[in-house]
């Protein structure tokens, strides 16, 4: 789920072009670079036993209210939790975004960054399946056991393949689908994550300037929390039969 399909390098054409992007990037990184921190920072942090995150988007704009569980997936919630502390998806692509499959994000824009938070170190124990892969549920990306850093994945369809393959839903978008939605798919699975981790957004704003991003990033204050009626997600009673890391 980690790893995108290969895209060709720009052409010479574009060299100036993305030069002048890298400019107008350069002081916003310094910055940005100094304030998110790295993984051994929120190694102790412990996220509420329900929390709510608000994403607001650009191209097209919007919102949308993410509700998060931890009995679900606590180090999976954790993470999460520490990574919307620390505005770390703040002008984050969503560069891979499949219809009627899965939107998927954590790729920070600044390579300093992102090499933070990539690797070993940045990586987080799994977390059992504890809930199916529903439409509008939340999941971090993995490319294997013991994987996962920062990239997640909201899956826009009823993926329950997905369960037996160790993808573990942390909660559920409950307010905002349609801002999901309407997220920019015309580019499918081209954007090369290779090219984004060591180039960041000066690769994606070049090659896909239409990509769909995060504005701003937030957690929602306890008392502007939106009500939620309906349990967050119908959990399984016990682990899949065919569960399988």
């Amino acid at each position: 789920m980690e790893t995108g399909r290969a895209f060709k390098t720009a052409d010479r054409s574009k060299t100036s072009e993305r030069s002048r992007v890298a400019v107008l990037l350069a002081f916003a990184a310094v910055a940005e670079c100094a304030t998110i921190g790295s993984p051994s920072d929120y190694a102790n942090v412990k996220a509420p036993a329900k929390f709510q995150a608000e994403f607001s988007t650009g191209k097209p704009n919007g919102k949308f209210i993410i509700e998060v569980e931890r009995a679900l997936a606590p180090h999976g919630a954790d993470r999460f939790y520490s990574l919307i502390q620390n505005g770390f998806y703040n002008n984050a692509r969503v560069f891979r975004n499949v219809p009627h499959f899965v939107a998927q994000f954590g790729i920070n824009g600044d390579p300093a960054v992102q090499a933070k938070w990539h690797g070993e170190d940045a990586n987080i124990p799994d977390d059992p399946v504890k809930t199916s892969n529903k439409r509008g549920t939340v999941v971090f990306a993995t490319a294997g056991p013991g994987t996962r850093t920062t990239q997640m994945f909201i899956n826009t369809n009823d993926n329950n393949f997905l369960d037996s393959k160790g993808f573990s839903p942390i909660g559920r978008i409950v307010q905002g689908m349609d801002a999901v939605d309407q997220m920019y798919t015309g580019y499918g699975e081209r954007p090369d994550q290779g090219e984004i981790q060591s180039e960041g957004n000066q690769y994606l704003l070049t090659q896909f300037p239409k990509l769909s991003y995060f504005s701003a990033t937030s957690l929602v204050p306890k008392d502007k929390e939106i009500e939620v009626k309906e349990p967050l997600v119908e959990a399984f009673n016990e682990v899949p039969e065919d569960f399988q890391w």
